[in-house]
């Protein structure tokens, strides 16, 4: 049956009646924290950068009906990293994104991020933050527990902290090696993974391979969690800056709860050279693989060179809201469930 039929809806409500209550909980926690709640625009001139990110597209006409390429924005990011340059230190929104080619049970093209930065701070008081906004949705829920499906996590437990390289190496990977000279060495970690039993796949580059050790062994031996997985190697970087402690590796960490990945965190870049560096090889990589491309969002990158240090976060809000409520699939939690 169809999410409106009634007897659905009934199935469904008390899910989504705790999605409310997370809701404002989050909200009085921001507030509390002292941080202003924000709403950035949704329609923009670039949708991100990343190459694997796919957007929705359209075209907006202008007074003189002069016709302009927009999209929907994939994150908030950019909006907000644009207001820190202009003043603000403490924001938050929740905020609906669209990505295209997303679906399944914990994905869809159109979704809640819980995003927020902070400036002059330290991307390590982004996992106190995390571990507070478990506590918090499972309060307002009114559970114990997190669960997706089979698996089960305690919320009020201190997330586990470890690094990718250290989870690399208990499979007997040493992915930071790779990274010594001056570009990814993508032939050695093509040999690791074949002696671990990972069988690269032809052209595949650094990224290709670190995402398939990523995704077949380290993600599925993380434990139930919660887990923060820190120190992603500087090529995963994207808009996180290297870590002055081992340049070979950025500030950026994941969240995971029940095997979920549920929160995306960096020390942010400032650098608007390196950024535009960035931006410009991924673009490169994207159409080559995928016969397109994103503009630059040229505001942005003028804005970094006035953007404060900060650390910015970004939570899968209605992936959170399934853990709390115990639901199986993320359109559960949706009011309405994108087509």
């Amino acid at each position: 049956m169809t999410w409106w039929h009634r007897d659905t809806h009934a199935d469904r409500r008390p899910a989504l009646m705790a999605r409310g209550r997370i809701l404002a909980a989050i909200r009085r926690w921001f507030e509390d924290q002292g941080f202003v709640e924000v709403d950035p625009a949704y329609l923009v001139v670039s949708p991100g950068n990343e190459t694997h990110l796919h957007a929705f597209e359209t075209v907006a006409m202008d007074d003189s009906l002069t016709p302009r390429r927009r999209y929907l924005h994939t994150s908030p990011e950019f909006a907000m990293k644009k207001l820190l340059a202009a003043g603000e230190e403490k924001i938050f929104t929740l905020s609906r994104v669209w990505r295209n080619r997303e679906g399944g049970p914990r994905h869809a093209v159109e979704f809640t991020m819980l995003e927020w930065y902070r400036a002059g701070e330290g991307y390590e008081v982004l996992m106190e933050d995390c571990a507070a906004l478990m506590r918090v949705a499972a309060e307002a829920s009114g559970v114990t527990e997190l669960r997706h499906r089979d698996v089960v996590c305690d919320p009020f437990a201190g997330p586990r902290r470890t690094t990718l390289q250290a989870e690399a190496m208990r499979h007997g990977v040493d992915l930071l090696a790779t990274l010594d000279g001056p570009v990814p060495d993508a032939a050695a970690l093509a040999a690791q993974l074949a002696a671990i039993g990972i069988a690269p796949g032809a052209g595949d580059s650094w990224s290709d391979l670190f995402s398939r050790l990523l995704t077949a062994r380290i993600e599925p031996e993380l434990g139930s969690g919660p887990v923060i997985l820190d120190a992603y190697p500087a090529p995963e970087a994207a808009l996180a800056r290297r870590s002055a402690q081992d340049p070979r590796t950025a500030e950026r960490f994941e969240l995971f709860a029940c095997g979920v990945e549920l929160a995306n965190a960096f020390g942010e870049l400032t650098d608007p050279a390196e950024q535009r560096a960035r931006f410009e090889a991924d673009m490169d990589l994207k159409e080559a693989i995928y016969g397109t491309r994103y503009p630059l969002d040229e505001e942005l990158l003028a804005a970094l060179a006035r953007m404060p240090p900060a650390a910015g976060c970004a939570l899968g809000f209605d992936r959170l809201v399934m853990l709390a409520t115990h639901a199986p699939r993320l359109s559960d939690v949706q009011w309405t469930p994108p087509a």
